[in-house]
């Protein structure tokens, strides 16, 4: 098979995996309708935040569909910054989106299995890098409301200031091994969202960003650059058509996903246990009682609903139940219809959890991970005489 072929064949996958809006427009509360935006309101984009911007843009990144090359754009910062600066304005006052930014060129990353199936491949999308720059500056205005208005809860730990892989761990694994250490059942389930990234209703989630009392100027720039999408996959040089997809897949898709489920689940909710790096969620409590059994039972009822309310969906094949401490009833618990299955050890943010959690599975896989880089050191090293290593003999 050719290669124009093959980019033809992944790109129709790749394109099919996205939701299409189904839901109409939710109607602005009255609050946001009648609210008047003054003209000190009005969005500016000032030179030197351009500049900074693309000051800090990565040499080695590689270009989009534009062709515009990010060490030209680093490198002549100063003289484009206030050229960049009216556009991005512009844009963000009329809500215009250009053409070139909401199109992506997809690169493919084999992952496992067999190469046949293109399910098994991850894409990577490449967009136009002042449309990068674009996002970023979008991004801040809203990074900064959302924490100025505290909607985002307390249990998400992804794309939050001062929150990591880290903190999401340490928070809810003390509380897990606290009730062990007493004595106590836990028990632990571990969720896993069916391609939520092309899933997410875009009009929900504008409708979300207004509830929040997000400026109608950004809630605009962000409708319209999620509308009228396209892409192109590209396998060693031959590129396939272009296609209209549904969700840009990068990275500003990704803080969306994630600021969308926790304002329109975690927001008035009350689940302590309730935990969320990204799309990564997991739910605990105490199991020891038919009544701890019920109360995770109607949590998981709750998201079930949720999911549906918003027109996402649970891979429930992949949705595990992790038992901890002695005496364990293991209550089988079910989403919606389908009964979960149970597992003596789950992968949460890349450390190995078992059900006597032990540490000893993770520390085997780190030190195998270690010797395999130090065996690829061993390898690639010529002599190993120490007069040829010594740090005297260093050119640095």
């Amino acid at each position: 098979m050719e290669d124009k072929e093959k980019a033809e064949l992944l790109n129709a996958f790749f394109a099919s995996v996205f939701t299409t809006n189904a839901s109409p427009p939710e109607s602005q509360t009255l609050e946001v309708g009648e609210r008047v935006w003054r003209k000190e309101d009005l969005p500016l984009v000032k030179k030197h935040q351009v500049r900074e911007h693309l000051g800090k843009l990565d040499i080695h990144k590689s270009i989009g569909p534009d062709g515009m090359h990010t060490r030209v754009l680093r490198e002549l910062a100063d003289v484009v910054a206030g050229l960049f600066s009216v556009i991005f304005e512009r844009s963000w006052k009329t809500g215009e989106v250009p053409e070139d930014w909401r199109k992506a060129s997809v690169t493919l990353v084999f992952k496992k299995g067999k190469k046949e199936d293109p399910g098994n491949y991850r894409s990577v999308s490449l967009t136009s890098i002042p449309g990068k720059v674009m996002e970023q500056l979008i991004l801040g205005v809203i990074n900064k409301h959302v924490e100025e208005k505290k909607v985002i809860g307390s249990g998400q730990h992804g794309f939050t200031k001062g929150k990591a892989c880290l903190t999401n761990l340490i928070a809810f694994y003390d509380g897990m091994t606290g009730w062990v250490d007493e004595g106590r059942a836990v028990d632990i389930v571990y969720l896993d969202f069916s391609k939520p990234f092309g899933s997410v209703s875009h009009n929900i989630l504008t409708s979300e960003l207004r509830k929040c009392g997000l400026d109608e100027w950004t809630v605009r720039w962000v409708e319209k650059w999620l509308n009228g999408r396209a892409q192109r996959v590209v396998i060693s040089g031959a590129e396939s058509s272009w296609r209209p997809v549904a969700s840009p897949g990068d990275q500003y898709w990704v803080w969306s996903y994630s600021t969308y489920s926790s304002m329109t689940w975690m927001r008035g909710q009350s689940i302590p246990t309730f935990s969320k790096f990204a799309n990564d969620t997991k739910l605990g409590g105490v199991a020891d009682t038919p009544e701890g059994c019920a109360a995770i039972q109607q949590d998981l009822d709750r998201l079930e609903s949720w999911v549906q309310r918003n027109l996402m969906k649970f891979h429930k094949g992949k949705c595990r139940v992790l038992h901890l401490g002695r005496n364990n009833p293991k209550h089988q618990y079910r989403l919606g219809f389908d009964l979960l299955g149970s597992s003596s050890a789950e992968k949460d943010l890349g450390v190995l959890v078992d059900n006597k959690l032990s540490m000893s599975q993770q520390c085997t896989l780190t030190a195998k991970k270690a010797n395999g880089i130090l065996g690829c050191i061993k390898k690639s090293v010529a002599s190993r005489l120490r007069r040829l290593s010594s740090p005297s003999t260093l050119p640095w």
